[in-house]
């Protein structure tokens, strides 16, 4: 079973649907939050899952809160490490260290609407005024290029005449990542 440690920021869907999917080759012991109070937190200790709150703002530049994040992974002996919702950029550092075992979801099809200022509802506001037809969501490899990491999985969600960026966020994350971020997971955790 490979140890994988979960990065949150906040409600913590996205580990909801992890915990739920009931990982075979691995095993989520670790949730980092980058912010105090995040639901993600009271998820994980629902669960039973070690948790601890790490804030960005500790630290003074990120350089030296992703030292801290690879000294507590190393400690933790964790394999894969999954950015799920985490709202904080990591240092360069961090993507060398754990090269190729570090995931993370997008709500959009790489390489539409992504990259650096593309997350959250402003990645759905942007579809929305392009205009596209259909959308949905990515789980890639991270590197330290913003969502440009090889894909390892993609699922496609139609966009409708009548969404709103909210509306359209929640069946994306409904339809796509809440289904193919536990299964690229899975596989990856198998392939290690």
């Amino acid at each position: 079973m490979k140890r994988i440690a979960v990065l949150v920021s906040g409600g913590g869907t996205n580990l909801q649907a992890l915990i739920d999917y009931k990982l075979k080759s691995g095993e989520i012991v670790l949730v980092v939050s980058s912010k105090e109070g995040a639901f993600a937190l009271t998820r994980a200790e629902n669960a039973g899952i070690k948790t601890l709150t790490l804030p960005r703002k500790n630290f003074p530049d990120s350089k030296s809160y992703s030292e801290e994040l690879i000294q507590l992974f190393l400690e933790q002996d964790i394999d894969v490490i999954v950015l799920a919702g985490f709202m904080t950029v990591l240092d360069d550092s961090f993507c060398a260290v754990f090269k190729g075992r570090i995931v993370n979801v997008h709500p959009a099809l790489i390489p539409s609407f992504c990259g650096v200022g593309y997350y959250g509802l402003k990645v759905h506001e942007e579809a929305l005024k392009r205009g596209v037809k259909i959308t949905g969501a990515t789980v890639h490899i991270v590197t330290p290029e913003c969502d440009g990491g090889p894909i390892l999985a993609q699922k496609a969600v139609e966009v409708r005449d009548n969404d709103t960026p909210e509306t359209l966020q929640r069946r994306v994350m409904e339809e796509a990542e809440w289904v193919i971020l536990p299964e690229a997971v899975e596989k990856l955790c198998a392939k290690l």
